[in-house]
């Protein structure tokens, strides 16, 4: 028997879905379908809003793009839809995805169905709802899944053309900056000053994979009961990139406040029976067989990772305060911008003479 699905909310009126239209495309285009369905959505999450799909047999997942004006290659639903099918057989955990429906006439705008998977989602870093001595395997969890998916051969994934090889990160400050200048809506002294000299200090060490963009422990769905992940979420960030950049975003938790940002800033990871940031970065280089990474190097990129989602976090407060928000906690999410650009400019003052 399954257990109720949680994190649902009341649908906001902006992003409400005919379901006899849904249900009516699905029994065409997802084999086993049968109606009638019940759509409920998730609370959280800035980005594509996602739904619970509940019919009489079975559980679904609906992403879709927000509705309105968007930016230039925001919620690129289609592209999530393909990396996961890519990687159903790589042996990084997915949910199995069944259709993708490009067609805005059905429900107001882009989605992709994909499996319900059943489990746990951990939202706070201290792992409070875990037994301290299963702490270190929920992250050392995380690891391993994430050299996994910097191992897949993109090639053999059939995946060679979903990125540009090489000066990822270089693509990466300006697409930032450039999404940043689209949705800016104060000037924010962080965010200038790194605008100004990421571009001048992106290190050498060219790497190519597959990249997530957004790993982090709360886009993880894990076993019920076991340290295993079963899916990994949200792929519309996903592109052939850095693997050290995605890395860094996984480790960007140990910097950020455990006020404003559910992270671990300020914590002593020990007392919790987590491990150490350094202890992640060197299980990861262990599992992918490379050399330890070069400490400035490090720092540029957690630097970066601040920018990147200082910038997204503009965008999403530029969205709720035009009145088209994916959330309806968006407006307190984008206010944190600034904090986090403002920490990304330190980190960058502590390591380098500037």
């Amino acid at each position: 028997m399954s257990i109720p699905a949680a994190g649902l909310s009341q649908t906001p009126a902006r992003h409400s879905i005919d379901s006899a239209r849904l249900a009516a495309w699905m029994q065409v285009h997802i084999a086993g379908f049968s109606g009638p369905i019940e759509v409920q959505q998730f609370a959280g999450g800035q980005s594509s809003p996602t739904f619970l799909v509940q019919s009489p047999a079975r559980r679904y997942v609906l992403r879709r793009k927000p509705p309105g004006k968007l930016l230039p290659s925001a919620h690129a639903v289609d592209r999530e839809f393909r990396v996961l099918a890519a990687l159903e057989d790589t042996g990084v955990p997915v949910a199995p995805v069944y259709a993708l429906c490009e067609d805005s006439e059905v429900i107001g705008s882009a989605f992709y169905v994909m499996d319900y998977v059943e489990g746990r989602i951990f939202w706070d870093a201290l792992l409070p709802e875990v037994a301290p001595s299963g702490r270190r395997d929920i992250y050392l969890e995380m690891v391993r899944v994430l050299a996994a998916l910097h191992s897949v051969d993109y090639a053999a994934a059939s995946l060679s053309d979903y990125g540009k090889p090489g000066h990822y990160v270089e693509r990466q400050v300006a697409r930032w900056t450039q999404q940043y200048r689209a949705s800016e809506t104060e000037k924010i002294e962080g965010i200038e000053r790194l605008i100004d000299w990421l571009p001048k200090h992106i290190p050498a060490d060219e790497q190519t994979s597959i990249v997530h963009g957004d790993f982090r422990l709360d886009n993880t769905i894990f076993h019920p009961t076991e340290p295993r992940i079963l899916a990994v979420l949200d792929w519309e960030l996903s592109t052939l990139g850095h693997p050290l950049v995605d890395l860094a975003y996984y480790c960007m938790r140990y910097h950020l406040s455990v006020a404003e940002f559910r992270g671990l800033g300020g914590v002593d990871p020990k007392t919790y029976l987590i491990p150490s940031e350094a202890e992640c970065v060197a299980e990861y280089c262990r599992l992918r067989g490379i050399a330890p990474i070069a400490p400035r190097d490090w720092t540029y990129y957690q630097a970066f990772c601040m920018f990147r989602m200082a910038a997204i976090l503009q965008g999403v407060l530029a969205r709720a305060l035009q009145g088209n928000a994916s959330s309806e906690t968006a407006l307190q999410a984008g206010r944190r911008a600034k904090p986090l650009a403002e920490l990304g400019w330190q980190l960058v003052q502590q390591s380098f003479d500037v």
